[in-house]
């Protein structure tokens, strides 16, 4: 419906959201406007209810692994899953893992926020580092077999002092990717339904905490695998109808020009709409202020923040490494890539349908809103209604709790080998360590809302959290690498590297902020130019000041002490003994080696460089940027539905 009020968006959202002032249009409210579009009752029936489901669905899967497969399940199975996961599970656990709260919502927010590059620099930005942690995933089994988690490795390597430190990081990182979880769904469950943000915050994690109490690691897989299934699906429907379906957009065709109309506008604002001072139309730092270009410096120094701050949720979160322990020898490099790959479609797609979509629809969605993480749940209603409401909130209760189950693995993992089984009690037997692990599982379960409730009370959004991440544990990424890497890591390097490189990030980042903004609070601080030289600052410190100590004193290594870590109980494996053959691994490094370097330098240098000569995307090329974010979660390549409907090509076919 075409707007009748001067320079106002001629979208059938104008006349309700948008009012004329002389030559003007000032946006009257927001888009949510402190209503929720469903009742209490919905929110709680899928929190409670989806919850109920997978707890007993999940230990109920099993005990059937138990009674007819012959399970023993031990403290080794409760926190490795019997090291012999083959490559698909540990595949759709790596997209499960990787799938949080802020995949779904901080994506579609940098797409709203800066246009095209916005999706991509997202994707592309975190699927590197899994594509990369596939190395370490192999040399662990190379060098040792049997460890528990991460920090085992370090102190058989490095000692008492480094193992403490590196303890503490990886705390830190499972606290902050908690807090990104619930943070953002605790905000999206009360602006859809009114349920209370804090009761939604303890709610979440209760059904993960029951079939993790059940079934340990390996329940956290077999959740992990419906959660994604579901995650695809729901995605497919929003793709599908964005694209080919919906009567207010339904092509890439309308998509475009209506990104076009958006961007020429140049509206007052009662609240800037984007970052860009009180411009609502024009992006700054986009060239020739389009939505449709990769030529924008805020979504390149997005992309930067995105790819320093995720080695640290990678490298640093003991959740990955548990993932690479669980896994068969011949599986792991193969899990991680494909994994990493399937990954990259769900962000990608995502971001470039609900976030492009609700620029297209030129929703009144605020500054604060968005970073909330509320631009997927405002487009999916003004497409679907209450609809698209429910299909929302369950595609983003299955990132949470399947991402939310990791970390509570994750932090058992560290508090029975790292905290209880070294320093409370060596002599442990395999009862006391499973009830020791199970505490940890319920204690851990509780804080997780314990702390979303300090974090909202301090107004910490999801977008802060997301982009401060780097800062407080990038120091310890380089450190970690080294471990395994390179046999000249020493200790002293290790643990000054990591403090120090943390402690300077911290201060760039504050000073930077009060220098540029006047004052530090959470706006400045969550600022772009901050965010990315506290995060380069930490990591590329944190890296040097090891490297530099090593070649100094370097610690000629061998690995002896790793491979002696052993396990609690002895378990009867169907692993072959060439499985761990040297020669077999090292082939596997050489191959996740070469394919996973091959991608990084694929999808964050040539695929934007290659985009670069294209300026501001005509049609054709926006059609063909939008195919391959359909293709890439549809897995057809080069066919499309004959339902796609794009100005001047033919269904299944691209256009430069």
């Amino acid at each position: 419906m075409a707007s009748s009020l001067p320079n106002c968006p001629p979208f059938e959202f104008a006349a309700k959201y948008y009012s004329g002032t002389g030559d003007s249009c000032v946006r009257q409210s927001s888009f949510f406007g402190g209503k929720a579009v469903l009742n209490q009752g919905v929110g709680y029936s899928v929190i409670l209810g989806f919850g109920a489901f997978f707890a007993v669905s999940t230990s109920f899967l099993v005990w059937l692994e138990k009674r007819y497969v012959g399970s023993h399940h031990t403290s080794e199975w409760f926190n490795t899953a019997g090291r012999n996961v083959k490559t698909g599970l540990i595949a759709s656990v790596i997209v499960s893992q990787w799938t949080w709260a802020a995949t779904i919502l901080q994506s579609s927010n940098v797409a709203w926020e800066y246009g095209v590059s916005g999706p991509f620099w997202y994707a592309s930005g975190a699927t590197i580092q899994v594509l990369l942690f596939g190395v370490m995933a192999i040399e662990i089994k190379r060098k040792a077999p049997y460890t528990h988690t991460v920090c085992e490795i370090v102190k058989a390597r490095w000692g008492t002092a480094a193992h403490l430190v590196f303890l503490t990081f990886c705390f830190l990182t499972n606290i902050i990717v908690t807090a990104m979880l619930l943070l953002g769904g605790s905000a999206v469950v009360n602006a859809l339904t009114g349920v209370n943000i804090y009761a939604a915050s303890f709610l979440i994690p209760l059904g993960v905490i029951v079939y993790t109490l059940a079934g340990g690691l390996k329940a956290t897989f077999l959740a992990s695998y419906i959660h994604s299934v579901i995650v695809h699906v729901v995605l497919v429907v929003f793709v599908y109808l964005v694209y080919t379906s919906s009567s207010k957009l339904g092509s890439p065709s309308i998509v475009y020009h209506r990104l076009l109309e958006v961007a020429s506008k140049s509206r007052v604002c009662q609240e800037p709409l984007t970052h860009n001072g009180q411009s609502c139309g024009p992006v700054s730092g986009n060239y020739k202020g389009s939505y449709l270009t990769m030529l924008s410096s805020g979504g390149l120094v997005f992309g930067i923040i995105d790819i320093v701050g995720n080695f640290g949720t990678v490298f640093v979160d003991n959740g990955y490494w548990v993932s690479a322990i669980a896994a068969r020898p011949s599986s792991t490099h193969k899990g991680y890539l494909l994994g990493g790959l399937v990954w990259f479609a769900v962000p990608f797609s995502l971001a470039t349908v609900l976030g492009l979509g609700a620029l297209a629809l030129d929703l009144p969605i605020t500054a604060s809103e968005a970073s909330h993480g509320l631009v997927p749940p405002a487009t999916a209603i003004a497409l679907m209604g209450k609809g698209g409401s429910i299909l929302l909130l369950t595609m983003l209760f299955m990132a949470v709790t399947s991402a939310g189950s990791s970390e509570l693995i994750a932090v058992s993992s560290l508090c029975t080998y790292d905290i209880y089984r070294t320093y409370i009690n060596p002599d442990a037997t395999g009862k006391q360590i499973l009830r020791v692990s199970r505490g940890v599982v319920l204690g851990f379960g509780c804080f997780m809302g314990l702390l979303a409730v300090i974090l909202n009370k301090a107004g910490v959004s999801l977008g802060w959290m997301y982009l401060a991440t780097g800062v407080f544990i990038g120091s310890a990424v380089l450190p970690i690498a080294f471990m395994l890497l390179w046999r000249k890591a020493n200790a002293i390097g290790a643990i000054l590297g990591t403090t120090i490189g943390c402690i300077l990030g911290i201060i760039t980042w504050l000073s930077l902020a009060s220098v540029e903004y006047g004052r530090v609070n959470l706006d400045t601080t969550g600022r772009n130019a901050p965010m990315l030289a506290g995060n380069l600052v930490s990591t590329l410190t944190g890296g040097a000041i090891h490297a530099v100590c090593s070649f100094l004193w370097p610690q000629n290594y061998d690995w002896d002490t790793t491979k002696q870590i052993t396990m609690v109980e002895k378990e009867k494996s169907e692993l072959l003994a060439e499985e761990f053959k040297e020669e077999k691994l090292i082939r596997a490094k050489a191959w996740i080696v070469k394919w996973g370097v091959g991608f990084t330098v694929v999808i964050v240098l040539l695929w934007p460089l290659l985009s670069l000569p294209a300026g501001k995307f005509n049609n054709q090329c926006l059609n063909s940027h939008f195919l391959c974010s359909y293709f890439c979660e549809i897995g057809l390549p080069g066919i499309g539905p004959k339902a796609l409907r794009m100005d001047g090509m033919r269904p299944g076919t691209f256009s430069n």
